[in-house]
């Protein structure tokens, strides 16, 4: 096993490690920040209803979500190659040193662990890749965020004289070098950050196209590409979802209940009623967005059909006969925004059997997982 005396590259250093952990440290508070966000978009029924403005929120934080977690696998990559020979040293001698010496690399451990988990995972969902069967990576990748970070605050807090130090010194001072650090290298210590932050650029580059428009002739590779039916992507098609059949059924009628009162509307009934037209962004939970003229009737006038009241709590069920999302909740301060319709047309043209026809939900900053397609019934509950 090698031991540190074996890695003798100078380009190893506190102050390199510090200066690619600070920059890490602060994609990973980005990341983190703006998972929280997404969470709660998510949730059913949360104590502090999410707010449907900006229409484009959703968009933008789990664009920046996406982007710095990839931003953080090469900054990852360097900070542990920077750190790797301190790992590889001897306990010490003593019943206190060597306790706190194990409960360090313990820290370091559980936190390289959380973080390879959360990139790894994160990766794969951004890529719509799914090798995972036995646990829901939502509510996994949210635990293990919360370890991730705890073990991030922990460490700073131990090692914060260290970095403080290292930070505060020339990153060419050989002052904080490893006595084993004794072969010269043609790469400088500055030329190596130089690397570090353009191997973080390329990566955002590359992907970042997925979330921002404009950066897609570039991001070659991105997940989407904007493109698709109607000026926006899909991710699961009619047929993929088991759908075709029935949303093409002439016999398709929308159900809307509120208690003991429910009305049955075909698309005719639904076009008949009054038309709005919203541009709104999909933006998925995998980074991508895209934004769509939609036009179709407001939620809100389909909801009043029932009586239900202000501020109803919708339960949005798909033709879709399984999945996690077949059945959604929407909470009554997106029930009533003038800007959630039942969608008809997407791009002047009426709705594709992919993009959710017969109707589909759309609504302003919300994950693109919860604006349900195929809606086949409105329940109103208290």
């Amino acid at each position: 096993m090698p031991t540190e005396a074996a890695f003798t590259s100078r380009l190893r250093s506190a102050a390199v490690a510090a200066r690619v952990g600070a920059v890490l440290g602060v994609c990973f508070a980005v990341c983190f920040l703006t998972g929280l966000v997404s969470h709660w978009a998510q949730l059913p029924r949360p104590a502090v209803p999410f707010p449907t403005s900006p229409a484009w929120g959703y968009r933008v934080t789990q664009g920046l979500h996406v982007i710095s977690g990839i931003a953080c696998v090469p900054l990852l990559l360097v900070k542990l190659w920077s750190v790797q020979p301190r790992l590889l040293r001897p306990v010490p001698r003593g019943t206190r040193r060597r306790l706190l010496e194990v409960a360090e690399r313990g820290s370091i451990g559980v936190l390289v662990a959380a973080a390879i988990f959360q990139l790894a995972t994160g990766l794969a969902n951004a890529a719509r890749w799914y090798p995972w069967q036995d646990f829901s990576f939502r509510t996994t990748h949210f635990a293990v965020a919360w370890v991730a970070i705890g073990a991030l605050v922990l460490h700073v807090a131990v090692k914060l004289p260290v970095i403080r130090a290292a930070l505060g010194a020339d990153v060419d001072d050989t002052a904080l070098d490893r006595p084993t650090a004794t072969r010269a290298d043609a790469l400088s210590r500055r030329g190596l950050l130089r690397t570090t932050w353009a191997a973080a650029g390329v990566a955002v580059l590359a992907t970042a196209g997925s979330s921002v428009p404009w950066l897609r002739d570039v991001s070659v590779l991105g997940v989407r590409s904007g493109d698709g039916p109607q000026g926006v992507p899909i991710n699961t098609s009619a047929e993929r979802a088991g759908v075709r059949a029935a949303a093409s059924d002439p016999a398709y009628r929308l159900e809307v209940v509120h208690g003991e009162r429910t009305v049955l509307l075909t698309r005719a009934d639904l076009a008949a009623l009054p038309q709005r037209t919203e541009t709104l962004p999909i933006a998925c939970v995998e980074g991508w967005s895209a934004s769509g003229t939609w036009g179709g009737v407001r939620l809100r006038d389909v909801l009043d059909l029932v009586d239900a009241p202000r501020r109803p709590h919708v339960v949005v069920t798909s033709l879709q006969e399984s999945g996690p999302y077949r059945r959604t909740e929407l909470p009554g301060n997106f029930a009533d925004d003038d800007r959630t319709l039942l969608a008809l047309e997407l791009s002047g043209e009426p709705l594709t059997l992919d993009h959710g026809a017969p109707t589909r939900l759309i609504a302003p900053n919300r994950p693109g997982v919860l604006q349900t397609k195929w809606v086949t019934r409105l329940e109103v509950r208290a």
